[in-house]
């Protein structure tokens, strides 16, 4: 009975862990142990502080993308860095030194993972902020090295300020990419000539062009910025973009002769010289640790 009882236990702690319940805890007349997800009178409530499992990262593919000893591939949430040389891309400026550097930080550690929201790309990698045992956050590291740039896909906002705040201490100092010719910004009336991958573009967006999917901020005829319908909420009022310089950081995509640069999230529209503003909308305060 007493091993049931345990075993029930370890069951509701796991379960009170997901989604922050109590465990009650009392012995009947005969001395058996019960527990419960349910108040009663006389019950005792518990504390429970539930670990968290560790791995070790057999594979650091780049800046943001590791293989732990299970063989779960690891997409690091909220950031993004230079792209590796691969059989599709060539090596983008800083690459190597952000792999480097995640590789120096794991070096005879075990990390941990925090999810968010959603837990898996279309790439079926687990999107995670990783922590040390010592409690380094890997993802902010990077960040704070001007190794990666913030790139938030909401409803993953777990730990947004902090990574906007190290960002913005990384871009006055001209750190990592920021300090990197080939990051800084570009009219976007050139991006014709612009590199592949990530880029920082800056115009004046005209007008506002609503559609099925997205709404546009365009530029010119054939320049937009689309943005989700479901994530204008995260957003000020788009018309505080009209006719003032903006950058905007993200990818750019071509369709015929329209080019289109995805964004999720305002950190990826800085307006001016003040971008904190615009951050006030993200509706989410950060989650507990899975």
């Amino acid at each position: 009975m007493k091993t049931c009882a345990k075993c029930l236990f370890l069951a509701l702690a796991i379960w009170i862990h997901e989604i922050h319940a109590e465990i009650y805890f009392w012995k009947d007349a005969k001395g058996t142990s019960h527990y419960s997800d349910r108040p009663l009178v006389g019950a005792d409530s518990i504390s429970v502080q539930p670990g968290y499992a560790f791995y070790r990262i057999k594979k650091v593919f780049d800046g943001d993308t590791v293989l732990l000893d299970d063989d779960t591939k690891v997409r690091l949430l909220g950031i993004n860095t230079p792209e590796v040389e691969n059989s599709k891309n060539e090596e983008e400026p800083i690459a190597e030194e952000a792999k480097k550097y995640l590789q120096s930080l794991i070096a005879g550690k075990k990390v941990r993972l925090e999810t968010d929201a959603v837990k898996y790309d279309k790439y079926q990698r687990k999107l995670a902020h990783l922590f040390t045992e010592d409690g380094v956050h890997l993802n902010l590291k990077l960040v704070e090295q001007g190794l990666a740039s913030v790139n938030i896909h909401p409803p993953n906002l777990l730990h947004l300020e902090r990574l906007i705040q190290a960002q913005q201490t990384a871009e006055k100092q001209s750190i990592g990419i920021w300090g990197e010719n080939d990051y800084q910004p570009r009219p976007i009336e050139k991006l014709r000539e612009s590199r592949r991958g990530w880029q920082r573009l800056v115009g004046k967006p005209q007008t506002i062009k609503e559609g099925r999917k997205f709404t546009r901020l365009q530029f010119s005829d054939n320049i937009n910025v689309r943005i989700p319908k479901d994530n204008l909420t995260y957003f000020p009022d788009l018309h505080v973009y009209l006719d003032k310089n903006v950058e905007v950081r993200g990818w750019i995509s071509k369709r015929k002769e329209e080019y289109s640069i995805l964004i999720r999230h305002p950190s990826a529209l800085i307006l001016g010289q003040s971008p904190s503003s615009l951050f006030g909308n993200s509706n989410r305060s950060e989650a507990e640790p899975d």
